[in-house]
């Protein structure tokens, strides 16, 4: 019988540094992943900000590459793999539950690996790469309702040992990065996520979590200025119903 899991996450994934460089707070937090999580899911459902596609998407593949999307990072970053094997059945099953709650039209990608939104939180917290891995697509051009909605109708795979996992930034903005900078951009959303990608997968989180779900930090800290690690466990309340 398969795990039945409670939580969903929200994970700051911040900067590719966060693969080698420990001098980034949550870096250490996610190597001791097993003290936040004991569980060991049957498979990890991942909603990278770094897929933005026109219409939800999954990966169908029986091992993941891994996408080294960025540059100007030294060799080594280019270097790491995160050979984690895919979940063909679990993109399936992701694909027919959209498809049943109104998301009309899902598309299968059989190419696709993991891309650094994916892979560099996920080898500090499941360093064995063990685990089969499915990624979820966002769609930028949407709002939050869509992405709420999203993860409303994922929410059974919890059921089934899956944990599903958003990974973005709570604040991502690049372009008035602070080299020294510790302060963040609260109440100003629109400096806070200019464009919105790094800010949906915490919907998914959240409709994933099902319910009216308890939110717990994870995780808190601005580093320059404007890169926030902020990251959140939610939990269905029992007996709660989704609006």
């Amino acid at each position: 019988m398969a795990l039945s899991l409670k939580e969903t996450f929200y994970i700051s994934h911040g900067s590719p540094m966060l693969a080698i460089h420990d001098s980034i707070e949550i870096r250490n937090v996610l190597k001791s992943w097993k003290n936040i999580y004991p569980q060991t899911p049957s498979a990890i459902l991942i909603i990278s900000a770094h897929w933005d596609t026109r219409v939800p998407s999954v990966n169908i593949v029986e091992r993941n590459d891994t996408i080294h999307d960025f540059y100007g990072f030294p060799k080594p970053f280019y270097q790491i793999k995160y050979p984690a094997p895919g979940a063909p059945q679990l993109a399936r099953k992701v694909r027919d539950l959209l498809q049943k709650s109104g998301f009309n039209a899902v598309e299968e990608d059989r190419r696709r690996g993991l891309d650094h939104g994916a892979w560099v939180p996920l080898m500090l917290m499941y360093p064995e790469a063990s685990i089969p891995v499915c990624q979820l697509s966002v769609q930028s051009h949407k709002d939050g309702s869509h992405h709420y909605n999203m993860g409303k109708a994922l929410s059974s795979l919890k059921d089934e040992g899956i944990l599903i996992i958003g990974s973005g930034s709570a604040v991502h903005n690049l372009r008035e990065l602070v080299r020294d900078g510790s302060s963040g951009k609260a109440p100003q959303l629109k400096k806070a996520h200019p464009s919105p990608e790094h800010f949906f997968p915490l919907h998914v989180a959240i409709g994933a979590a099902g319910g009216n779900p308890t939110a717990k930090v994870v995780h808190s800290n601005i580093e320059m200025g404007c890169l926030s690690y902020s990251s959140y466990q939610f939990n269905e309340v029992p007996g709660s119903c989704s609006p």
